[in-house]
């Protein structure tokens, strides 16, 4: 498409705005608003606590659960028929009741399948887990139709062409285009509103896949990429992105704007925003995406952006608890620290697990990673497999864990060359009584990542969110002028 003359707008629903015929309503109505002044594409996920109870399904079913299967199944199906009889008018009602039947009855013959072979292989658990996706966007659709619009449900996996990495699969973007434009493409040159899964794609030849984490939010980006749409919008349960966690930090404030680079940072660190991987598309075509609050539509929400033309100082301060410090220590007579961390850092790439933070000591050449604690078994696997004759020839001290730590991160654009920041964080931090253990920057300067002991994690998230972020919730005159710049 023409980006140039695209006015798109895609939207994505999460789970809670899916939650219920009333939420559905309300996602349909925000919908239609927008739908009346430009075209529209929607990509929605799973009811709330749906993808769950699909996965527990086919969990019970692999332990010979049958009873525990028999009795989901009537939950799913209770689940979604309540939900069609209190949406749909009695004709749309007949009209779509089959077909969300035949998508139970689907899941209902993969699941048994699954019982009787006590095995759940990867490509058929993509295939089931998708199935909440689908149900969803059949009732969003039928409902959008009762209201006069031309809707129509579209699989995920007809458009997003993906590699077969089962269970977390990787867009293949030139053919996702080229299938875009089949399949959606002629649907909105006739007006008509595509409801498209999100989640769930599938390999070149066919197969079925579903996206990871965060996986209906990057359908929603992929999309937005591949028709190159004029702009993004995700509707949540929250306001929009905010300096800190408001559980934590009670005077945290939702932030206008901020760019792709720093919604990262905050995902990778812990913060509930879009994952990385979901900015990756937009960040390639310069879409900008907004955060929003399908429970408080009134609300402005959070733009992000390619990049703000004023940023001063740090804009969100984000925390991660259940995660462990694994310290690696070279004896004198090991050759080469730096070869020793370039081996555990292969080892833990070959384990799939995801560095949060390093750190490393230039003197005894003594290093740490900090890791999410549910991949700590993986990771320790590895490495103690890679370095199994150093440590048994005391080139290398027993490895070290520490569960009792917690990550805090301090993101900004505008604290790259910022005189004093660093040191007013560490005096925060300092003056709450808190030790730092472990504190790791990149050459951006885009991210301050500290360690502390968990016990003190709170307090000192409240001590940095006091000293360095009070003002850049609302951004200032200069915030708003920067906001009129991108609108």
């Amino acid at each position: 498409m023409d980006k140039a003359k695209n006015k798109l707008l895609v939207m994505k629903f999460g789970g809670t705005s899916m939650g219920s015929a009333e939420r559905i309503q309300v996602a349909a109505k925000l919908t239609l608003a927008q739908h009346r002044r430009r075209p529209v594409a929607i990509v929605v996920s799973a009811m709330s606590k749906v993808t769950d109870l699909l996965l527990d399904t086919m969990a019970k079913a692999e332990k010979g659960d049958a009873a525990g299967v028999k009795e989901n199944l009537v939950q799913l199906a209770e689940r979604h028929f309540s939900c069609c009889a209190a949406l749909l008018s009695e004709k749309t009602f007949l009209k779509v009741m089959p077909r969300v039947q035949d998508l139970i009855d689907e899941f209902s013959q993969i699941a048994r399948g699954i019982l009787m072979l006590r095995e759940k292989p990867p490509q058929t658990s993509d295939r089931a887990v998708a199935m909440g996706e689908r149900l969803s966007a059949l009732i969003m659709a039928g409902y959008l139709q009762s209201q006069g619009v031309k809707a129509q449900a579209v699989s995920g996996a007809s458009v997003i062409a993906t590699d077969d990495v089962f269970g977390n699969a990787s867009p293949l973007m030139e053919e996702t285009r080229a299938r875009a434009a089949k399949v959606l493409g002629p649907l909105l040159k006739k007006g008509a509103l595509p409801v498209v899964t999100g989640f769930n794609g599938s390999t070149i030849d066919g197969r079925p896949t579903t996206l990871g984490r965060g996986g209906s939010d990057f359908s929603a980006s992929i999309l937005s990429a591949a028709l190159d749409a004029k702009e993004l919008w995700i509707w949540t349960d929250v306001d929009g992105i905010m300096t800190g966690d408001p559980r934590l930090v009670p005077e945290a404030k939702v932030i206008k704007a901020i760019t792709y680079s720093e919604a990262a940072e905050l995902a990778y660190a812990g913060a509930k925003v879009l994952h990385p991987r979901t900015l990756a598309p937009l960040i390639e075509r310069g879409i900008p995406v907004w955060s929003k609050n399908s429970f408080a539509p009134q609300k402005p929400g959070t733009r992000i952006v390619p990049e703000l033309k004023r940023a001063e100082g740090a804009h969100a301060v984000t925390s991660m608890t259940g995660v462990a410090l694994i310290s690696i220590e070279p004896t004198p007579k090991s050759a080469s620290g730096t070869k020793l961390m370039a081996e555990a850092i292969d080892a833990l790439a070959a384990a799939g697990v995801e560095v949060l933070a390093i750190t490393s000591s230039s003197y005894r050449q003594s290093f740490c990673f900090l890791l999410r604690q549910a991949e700590l078994r993986r990771a320790l696997e590895y490495l103690e497999e890679t370095f199994q004759l150093e440590l048994a020839h005391g080139h290398v001290k027993p490895i070290e864990i520490d569960l009792e730590v917690g990550l805090i991160a301090v993101v900004g654009e505008g604290m790259r060359g910022k005189p004093g920041l660093a040191g007013r964080i560490f005096t925060a931090i300092s003056q709450e009584g808190i030790n730092i253990i472990a504190i790791a920057q990149g050459s951006s300067e885009l991210t301050i990542a500290i360690v502390v002991r968990r016990q003190g994690l709170e307090r000192a998230v409240r001590a940095i969110h006091q000293a360095c972020l009070m003002d850049q919730g609302l951004m200032g005159k200069s915030g708003n002028a920067t906001m009129k710049r991108l609108q």
